[in-house]
């Protein structure tokens, strides 16, 4: 079995097939390449070839490289893994400078034949660095397409061409956004942004490719960059406008990355070196960035985390072994925020929803939250009118339990208090059928405790979303300590239906993500309180990688939760309870009445539309900034370590038991330093004995919350990683 395949027409045309057999989209391989190369060979030596067409036997073109592959190249690159990588991807390089030469003369650049590419759907990653290396690139007008280059969202850049080939194409500032951001465009924007040549009906996709080809002059095949007279587009660094844009681009960056993360700056050190020197020396310079990146541990986790695990998670990696459990009609109890929300996505997916509140009129509002969502929507071309109102036409707002017969799951979303959960729970089970399974959204309340309002405790289960709904990625699925299997693999059969990334944890207090980020959050206060520079604060937090610094993800998510889930933790652990100065700082914000963004002042100041303005000028008088500072490495070390260790007990205790769940949820939970892959890949970053020995020196230094967990010292003892150790017993 082939992946490309390859037929010739009446009229000399040859158009290679991209199929990949058992796949729902076409992913590239090392043998890929070689049966392309071949078979494009094969059409350029044959007199009765006139051009080639590259299309795809799929929906779409292509999802990309197999990252399974990448993942495993550094491994597979023997005692020198730098030199086996750098040959490798070059071998890569010289398959598509092939295809773009098409057989003609170096020197005349006369006698090549035309190549075009035709994308019936999604074109990303090297599924649009292929096409760039042909001579017009056409797409079908489908709204579900995508076409960009996504690497840089998993640790690395579009090293297969893309980089020297888009920014040659478009100049450095208009490629950044794909390249820098990994922006996706539909087919009509893409070509608006100069990315493709032509948008045409399905229907007509092969034909005018064909057309094209046929009709071709011999100027039209050759590249820009490949003529004498090219010009770098916006000028390249030694004129006086590139040297703004790569100015301005090192400098964006710069502060989007804190140096954090290696791929964004290998990616522009590529472009910049590259747009000094001809084609084929930029395309050897890209390939050195890129050995460069994959050689970094950091594009190894990151593509482990973000795309190996996260797609087996969405696959269901652990997931019982039961018949489907999909939803076909969902109840949603409870309108605010979250319970739109969740309505909102649900809908999208195609699931009838009950949206149901203690007022008609309360309901109704719900129900508008998402008529407002997806209004943006359409305003900004991502869904039909059509759609929309198909959308909204699946949810039923009310205020009638009644209305909950017949569904297959119901999820309550109401205030964070037992009382008021039992309440509704005992009045949506008098009309559940003995199918239905309950699940209560709650951040922080355990769920074996709210069971008790249900007849059925097996059919109980904890569906912890993330704010916003309809942005976040991570569901969070709670199993109780009598929940069964059933409802598992409804919870998580729901969480792939709405497309969102499950992890499955056991119940405790805060469950994990919560766990995990109240301490870092906790931290950030401790250390405003013993005198720390607030800005030393939070540049330390994102100079590690974290989106927000402590402080200011505090006012985005209010001071007001945090005291009530101070009160609430205060309650449960009486004389144990540890954070009596992190207290001290959140009463006296509260105090002054800053609590947080929607009350605009908290940590932060803000203007009268809600933009914040920079760190309050009032916080060196409400906490004296101490005269002497601390090393930088010591603050971000205790606003990481204080997270992960917490990880590694939420392992130890068994709430959670598969680390492809820790480091995935923590990343798309709270976004835990993307660039580390998660807590435990970056422990394995460290080393366990490097680490344990620096959570002993931070407990000696700061207090026994640094204390390394008994898992984590015996793992040092023994040498072991995480990862190595899941590995070698046969589990996650």
């Amino acid at each position: 079995m082939t992946d490309f395949t390859m037929q010739t027409d009446a009229d000399g045309v040859a158009v290679i097939t991209w199929d990949v057999p058992g796949r729902s989209m076409n992913v590239m391989s090392l043998q890929g390449f070689a049966e392309l190369d071949a078979l494009v060979a094969g059409a350029l030596a044959d007199d009765a070839v006139k051009g080639i067409v590259i299309t795809s036997g799929k929906e779409s073109f292509a999802g990309g490289m197999d990252l399974n592959i990448i993942a495993g190249m550094r491994d597979a690159a023997g005692d020198d893994p730098a030199r086996g990588l750098f040959e490798g991807v070059m071998g890569m390089h010289a398959v598509l400078r092939r295809i773009e030469r098409a057989g003609m003369d170096p020197k005349t650049l006369k006698g090549g034949k035309p190549i075009a590419a035709a994308l019936p759907g999604t074109a990303l990653g090297i599924g649009l660095e292929l096409p760039l290396a042909t001579h017009r690139i056409f797409a079908a007008d489908n709204p579900k397409a995508r076409i960009g280059l996504p690497e840089i969202n998993v640790g690395i850049f579009p090293g297969g061409g893309g980089t020297t080939r888009l920014a040659r194409k478009l100049g450095v500032l208009a490629a950044a956004p794909f390249l820098l951001e990994g922006r996706l465009s539909a087919p009509d924007a893409a070509q608006k942004a100069g990315l493709i040549d032509a948008v045409v009906p399905p229907q007509d996709l092969l034909p005018a490719a064909k057309a094209w080809v046929l009709a071709a002059r011999p100027d039209d095949i050759v590249k820009p960059w490949d003529r004498k007279d090219f010009r770098f587009p916006g000028g390249a660094p030694y004129h006086p406008a590139g040297y703004m844009t790569f100015v301005g681009a090192s400098a964006m960056v710069a502060g989007r990355t804190m140096g954090a993360f290696p791929a964004p700056r290998a990616l522009l050190s590529a472009v910049y070196e590259g747009a000094l020197v001809p084609f084929d020396t930029a395309i050897r310079i890209e390939a050195r960035w890129f050995t460069h990146v994959l050689m970094n541990p950091s594009s190894s986790a990151m593509i482990r985390s973000l795309f190996i695990d996260k797609e087996a998670l969405e696959k269901g990696a652990n997931r019982p072994a039961l018949p489907d459990q999909k939803v076909a009609r969902l109840g949603v109890i409870g309108a605010g925020m979250m319970g739109a929300g969740i309505a909102n996505v649900a809908a999208q997916a195609g699931i009838a929803v009950v949206l149901l509140d203690t007022t008609a009129e309360a309901a109704q509002r719900g129900k508008g939250h998402a008529e407002a969502d997806l209004a943006k929507a359409v305003a900004r071309g991502r869904m039909s009118a059509d759609a929309r109102d198909a959308t909204l036409a699946r949810i039923t707002a009310t205020d009638d339990f009644a209305a909950l017969g017949g569904v297959d799951l119901v999820i309550e979303a109401v205030f964070e208090d037992p009382g008021v959960k039992a309440e509704v729970t005992r009045k949506a089970m008098a009309h559940l059928g003995p199918d239905s399974v309950f699940a209560s959204n709650t951040s922080t309340l355990p769920i074996t405790g709210l069971a008790g309002a249900f007849d059925r405790p097996a059919d109980f289960i904890g569906i912890h979303f993330f704010s916003p709904v309809e942005k976040m990625a991570l569901v969070e699925i709670i199993r109780g300590k009598q929940t069964g299997e059933r409802a598992v693999a409804r919870a998580l059969d729901f969480a792939r239906q709405i497309r969102k990334t499950p992890i499955v944890v056991n119940d405790a207090r805060f469950f994990y993500a919560n766990r995990c980020i109240i301490p870092y959050l906790n931290e950030g206060m401790r250390l405003l309180a013993e005198g720390v520079a607030p800005a030393l604060v939070e540049n330390a937090a994102r100079m590690m990688g974290m989106p927000l610094g402590p402080l200011q993800l505090l006012d985005e998510i209010s001071l007001e939760l945090g005291l009530r889930i101070a009160r609430a933790t205060r309650a449960a652990m009486g004389a144990a309870y540890p954070d009596g100065a992190v207290d001290a700082v959140l009463q006296a914000m509260a105090d002054k009445g800053r609590m947080g963004r929607k009350a605009g002042a908290g940590f932060y100041a803000y203007s009268d539309k809600g933009e914040r303005l920079g760190l309050w000028e009032g916080l060196a008088q409400a906490f004296p900034v101490a005269g002497a500072q601390p090393a930088l490495l010591d603050v971000q070390h205790r606003l990481m370590f204080i997270q992960t260790l917490e990880a590694v007990r939420a392992l130890e205790e068994g709430v959670l038991t598969d680390i492809r769940e820790g480091d995935v949820g923590a990343i798309l939970g709270w976004g835990y330093a993307p660039w580390s892959g998660g807590p435990f890949s970056w422990l394995d970053m460290l080393g366990t004995p490097y680490a344990a020995a620096r959570a002993e020196e931070l407990a000696e230094s700061y207090g026994p919350r640094f204390a390394p967990p008994a898992l984590l010292t015996g793992m040092a003892e023994h040498g072991q990683s995480f990862h190595g150790r899941a590995e070698r017993s046969g589990a996650a």
